[in-house]
């Protein structure tokens, strides 16, 4: 395949994933800047707060198994489809609300729709386009959506918040805009994905069946070593210890995701729109570690050591976060932390792949994301806990800090030989021309 294939391939696959990544995304985090005028406007506690952000994850573990092993069996394309218009539709239920029960309902109904879009998305969908050597930079391409959606969406909010709209206040605007834009581009992405490669028009015969034996090679390769069932997988210890990792990881994740703005705001008094617009500087520097990181992992075939690192940094800027009370050295650290999060994501979720495929893999992935997304709930509830006990973030953000230092540690005791790497080495990224036009 030449290059133009692989361009190809990579506009039609990755880029609507990333499309709706970045939907996905600015979906979850309009609550974190929603705060600022919202919690105000309808007299929520920080722990309400904190129950209302991290509920939606609660649909997540309940929906995350059964709706990524359905797209699995029937069309990744129809069900991300319908994952970006129900979630959309959820999302801009919450410009009517008005009391802490109706906030829980509309936060858990938006994770119950938007449950299974990520795992879909790498156990099901990428493993069918992209080999074992090229899936860390095709992933971390995809996931650099995740700061690009903080880059387009800080700002954005900071306009909205000090906005207002046929009665509507910019918290409610901010909820209805980006909620419309994510049910647009789910009927969009019906028609723009494919399910397989002998589905599309813009790859040769020669390239489909290239694809297709490379797939079925590596699904080989894995069952040499171990075939597992989806029950198998759910129990494996490999399996069980990557779930126990991700929850403190993303403990770690939503607690800084969610509450950043807030606590950005108690230490520097900068308005709305000026946290908005700074926010954009340490997500790109993480964009740009992200990418680096995807890249030399997938030269390398190294992994443990690509998540590991990231987190460690995390760690370190969020523990030292709650000592500072200098608005710029405050704001130094929030890019470290950025870092720490978000950098090592990509090649995070290359790995369950490396050992399972098929309908385990798409099970053993769900069952790590939604036991991890239970850490979405429990980080950003604890900080509002805690914030309410004590008056401040420091007994929180150490948490936050502990939970990441201990993530990082867990990933070093991974296996370091797996099924794949037979592949990985035999592999070549798509940018050559290993199979003629």
């Amino acid at each position: 395949m030449n290059d133009q294939t692989l361009t190809r391939k990579y506009m039609y696959i990755i880029l609507p994933l990333f499309i709706g990544s970045v939907m996905a995304f600015l979906d979850r985090l309009n609550i974190s800047y929603a705060a600022l005028t919202m919690n105000k406007d309808l007299g929520f506690t920080a722990e309400v707060f904190g129950m209302g952000s991290g509920i939606l994850f609660l649909g997540y573990v309940l929906f995350e198994i059964p709706g990524t092993l359905i797209a699995q069996r029937w069309s990744p394309r129809k069900w991300i489809a319908r994952i970006m218009i129900s979630w959309g539709i959820a999302c801009v239920l919450m410009v009517f609300i008005h009391s802490e029960m109706q906030f829980y309902i509309v936060r858990f109904l938006i994770g119950a729709a938007e449950a299974s879009f990520y795992p879909v998305c790498y156990a099901v969908i990428i493993p069918r386009w992209f080999n074992v050597k090229e899936r860390p930079t095709a992933v971390s391409i995809m996931l650099t959506s995740l700061l690009i959606s903080n880059i387009i969406g800080s700002p954005l909010a900071g306009v909205l918040l000090d906005m207002s709209w046929l009665g509507l206040k910019g918290w409610q605007m901010l909820f209805l805009v980006e909620g419309g834009i994510a049910v647009l581009f789910g009927f969009i992405v019906a028609f723009w994905l494919a399910d397989w490669p002998k589905d599309v028009k813009w790859l040769s015969e020669d390239e489909k069946k290239a694809l297709a034996e490379q797939y079925e090679r590596e699904i080989a390769e894995k069952n040499s070593v171990k075939s597992y069932t989806i029950w198998e997988a759910l129990r494996d210890k490999e399996v069980l210890k990557l779930c126990l990792i991700y929850f403190m990881w993303i403990t770690g994740f939503w607690g800084f995701g969610f509450w950043m703005p807030t606590v950005l705001k108690a230490v520097s008094g900068w308005s709305n729109a000026s946290i908005g617009w700074l926010i954009v500087i340490p997500m790109t520097i993480a964009l740009i570690g992200f990418v680096i990181n995807g890249h030399s992992s997938s030269r390398t075939g190294e992994k443990r050591w690509h998540v590991a690192i990231p987190m460690f940094i995390g760690a370190f800027g969020m523990g030292l976060g709650p000592f500072i009370s200098n608005p710029f050295w405050s704001f130094v650290l929030v890019c470290v932390s950025a870092v720490g999060v978000y950098v090592g994501m990509g090649v995070w979720w290359t790995y369950p792949t490396s050992f399972l495929s098929d309908s385990a893999a798409a099970g053993a992935v769900s069952l790590i994301n939604s036991v991890g997304n239970l850490g979405g709930w429990v980080g950003p509830y604890l900080v509002g806990i805690l914030k309410d006990h004590t008056g401040t973030f420091t007994w929180a953000y150490l948490y936050l800090a502990f939970s990441l230092m201990v993530a990082g540690l867990l990933i070093l005791t991974l296996r370091k030989k797996l099924p794949v790497d037979n592949i990985a080495i035999q592999s070549t990224p798509l940018s050559g021309s290993d199979y003629k036009m």
